[in-house]
């Protein structure tokens, strides 16, 4: 049987996150090793679940089985084999980890298997808190070893926020899934149907309906950042510069004239080094 270190388990949940999440290595690749190592894992893990739901041969299957491969993990019976679960491992035995958002983390993903559209901005919400704002609570036993609980209404905010620009950035990409996040209450306000919202057109009402759920967005990252001080100086640049960060993609898609069907907004390196710089002392 191979065996492999801890270290460089770490390593490889590292090479995960450069290749499939450049904002994310960046904002905390400040961090100090030890809680910079178990985000990385922790990222490796949500990493396979949205792998799993996005491009698996048997999604519902494979989700399953993965679910089941964690309750082994928990319960101390699965062999310690792949470098993603050796280093969560390692993260479980070094840090107050709560087993709770990785458990409705999963259960956020299975929605993406049956549920394509959503009635109104709260169901919108909710699976954003299940696919991103647990996320943010798995990592704060990490980033605030000593505060996570304190930080988990802004914590909870932080995901939602993240969330809902993903789903404003990606609006287009979602389309051609068949998948449509933008709540149908929102769409009906501004008279959109399905329909024009599929002929991929950026027009007055469609601008008006992506500003009002952006300005939803913002409200979230306001209530997120009130609470940074409350996070151990070591961890505050990297959570508030990954949030900055995030909102900054708002500003793109705006700077891109809201067109988020033929273009992928994203910031460039650049407003991201001057991002973390302007957060520094």
């Amino acid at each position: 049987m191979i065996t492999i270190t801890v270290e460089e388990a770490y390593q490889t949940c590292h090479i995960l996150i450069k290749q499939h999440s450049k904002t994310f290595a960046k904002a905390f690749s400040p961090l100090p090793r030890k809680k910079r190592n178990a985000v990385w894992a922790i990222y490796a893990f949500c990493r396979k679940v949205d792998d799993i739901v996005d491009e698996g041969q048997s999604p519902e299957e494979e989700l399953a089985q993965f679910e089941a491969t964690f309750s082994q993990f928990l319960n101390g019976t699965l062999p310690l084999i792949d470098p993603e679960w050796v280093a969560l491992n390692d993260v479980f035995n070094t840090f107050e980890m709560d087993e709770q958002p990785f458990h409705e983390m999963i259960a956020g993903q299975r929605m993406d298997l049956y549920k394509k559209r959503y009635a109104t901005l709260a169901e919108v919400e909710n699976y954003s808190y299940h696919v991103a704002s647990t996320v943010g609570l798995m990592l704060l036993p990490v980033l605030a070893p000593t505060t996570h609980k304190e930080l988990k209404p802004s914590g909870i905010a932080l995901g939602k926020a993240m969330q809902l620009t993903n789903i404003l950035r990606d609006i287009g990409e979602d389309l051609d899934r068949d998948r449509i996040y933008i709540p149908k209450q929102l769409l009906d306000d501004y008279h959109i149907t399905e329909e024009e919202l599929f002929a991929k057109n950026v027009e007055p009402r469609f601008v008006q309906m992506w500003e009002q759920l952006a300005c939803r967005a913002e409200e979230l990252y306001k209530e997120a950042f009130k609470d940074m001080h409350l996070y151990p100086f070591d961890s505050r640049l990297s959570v508030h510069g990954a949030g900055l960060m995030y909102r900054a993609i708002l500003k793109a898609v705006r700077l891109n004239k809201h067109d988020v069907f033929t273009n992928r907004s994203f910031v460039p390196k650049e407003e991201k080094e001057l991002i973390i710089a302007e957060l520094k002392p």
